[in-house]
């Protein structure tokens, strides 16, 4: 086919396909639009001279990420969210990997419900998670709510999302590839830390990624779990009323550009390790 010639042109279709892919061209770009126009003026907002964001922008200043670095409370909030967000992590990301191991390798009887008791409080209303995590601190377990009553209610709803990731990338695993190296020798211990752990780490950093995301994110549980330290949710729930202030706008900036700095370092990890197998065999011919 000639370069420059439309797809379109050679193929039987409607005659009305082109005006139908202009028309879903819109429609995507509007979405996009939809999406992401809020993002693009909170950070706007937040180099917005003005203390009460809003259009017209008045002028443009580093003013308020100053007034950042001096709101003691502010920045409490924000180190207590990355403190929970990293806790829960690391414990979501161990604990799914080792139910979804279970869950497709295990062997159990009732696999598909023991699947659905492991993902329903996905399904469960965060309200309901968060009434019954309270009555259990408060009254059966008589915990102190604290930053490890949040980290411990949001395992709830964090480990379902690495298992459901995990589980399904175990399930599409090529398992002749482990068995290779069993015939050539390697313990089972081997095999898991040089093969499948390997094979299946982009499944893993995936669910770690989304359980910092959904750890950032969460109010609900974290409002019924939360002691006399806030979160950053809950710190911008209770000055609300007060109106949102442009440092608001400064740090929800600055999270934004330190997770699309960690999903970008992350593709890139995860690019080279899967080039490093195609690698391998053009080192041992050479």
């Amino acid at each position: 086919m000639a370069s420059g010639v439309d797809a379109l042109e050679t193929m039987p279709v409607s005659h009305d396909a082109r005006a139908v892919r202009w028309a879903l061209r819109l429609w995507f770009g509007a979405l996009m639009i939809f999406l992401y126009l809020p993002i693009a003026f909170m950070v706007v907002f937040s180099f917005d001279e003005g203390a009460t964001p809003g259009l017209p922008i008045t002028g443009f200043t580093l003013h308020w990420y100053d007034v950042l670095l001096d709101n003691r409370s502010l920045l409490r909030a924000v180190g207590n969210s990355i403190t929970v967000a990293t806790a829960v992590a690391i414990l979501a990301t161990v604990i799914g990997t080792m139910a979804a191991f279970v869950l497709v390798r295990g062997g159990i009887r009732w696999p598909n419900a023991t699947r659905i008791a492991f993902t329903l409080p996905i399904m469960v209303p965060g309200v309901l998670i968060g009434v019954s995590l309270l009555i259990y601190f408060a009254r059966a377990a008589d915990l102190p709510l604290s930053l490890g009553t949040v980290i411990a209610g949001q395992l709830v709803f964090t480990v379902p999302f690495v298992v459901l990731i995990v589980a399904s990338r175990l399930q599409s695993f090529d398992r002749q590839v482990e068995w290779a190296a069993a015939d050539l020798g390697a313990s089972p211990r081997q095999a898991i830390r040089h093969i499948v752990l390997p094979l299946i780490s982009p499944a893993i950093l995936a669910g770690a990624l989304i359980s910092v995301t959904l750890s950032i994110d969460e109010f609900v549980i974290t409002w019924f779990t939360i002691g006399a330290q806030p979160t950053l949710p809950t710190y911008i729930y209770t000055r609300i009323k007060f109106g949102v202030t442009p440092e608001v706008n400064a740090v929800a900036t600055i999270m934004l550009v330190a997770t699309l700095l960690i999903f970008t370092i992350a593709s890139v990890v995860l690019g080279r390790a899967r080039r490093r197998p195609d690698r391998r065999p053009a080192e041992a011919d050479a």
